[in-house]
């Protein structure tokens, strides 16, 4: 058993688990499941200032604190206890294209070559890291929700904008990857 959880699911298993989510919420407590509004609540209960956009009875949705704190303590132990010590097994045309951008290191998710400390002090890591991240918050407020909020539950309740959002980020997604992305890695 333990070995079925240190390997990445298949997708008829994750999915399926993903997509429970939505009924499971909605008939234990008629909630919404996303995760970008959680910044917003732990803002309004944590800055007292006289802010419109934080004015509102944020107890309400404490449950949805409680859901990414079980997400993050999730998230560190199986990192801790199910970590796979092995690199990153990549493809070997993509190993190829990304060695020609400087990227090497396969040992954690997020490739170290480029997301370190002193990268961001360069071009290249500050548009990544920065305005990227930037980008995200302002994309994500934008569009009313994270993908995670539009695409599982926006599309399972067959929301109108939700549609349009997901294809927007799936739009911008392709644009980022194969547009963008190979640009600013030359940098």
């Amino acid at each position: 058993m333990l070995d079925f959880l240190k390997h990445p699911w298949p997708w008829y298993v994750a999915g399926p688990l993903i997509g429970l989510t939505v009924p499971a919420l909605l008939i234990l407590g008629n909630k919404s499941f996303g995760i970008s509004s959680s910044l917003r609540h732990i803002c309004a209960a944590c800055l007292p200032a006289n802010i419109p956009f934080f004015k509102y009875d944020w107890k309400k949705e404490i449950w949805n604190l409680f859901f990414v704190f079980g997400i993050l303590l999730g998230g560190a132990i199986a990192a801790h206890f199910l970590g796979n010590p092995q690199p990153v097994q990549v493809n070997p045309k993509l190993a190829d294209e990304l060695t020609s951008y400087g990227i090497t290191n396969y040992n954690n998710l997020v490739p170290q070559d480029i997301m370190n400390w002193p990268a961001l002090l360069t071009l290249k890591g500050f548009l990544l890291m920065v305005v990227g991240g930037f980008l995200v918050g302002f994309g994500t407020r934008y569009a009313g929700g994270c993908t995670s909020g539009h695409a599982i539950m926006g599309l399972s309740n067959l929301q109108w904008p939700s549609l349009i959002a997901t294809i927007c980020f799936m739009i911008g997604g392709f644009i980022m990857a194969n547009l963008i992305l190979p640009f600013l890695l030359t940098l």
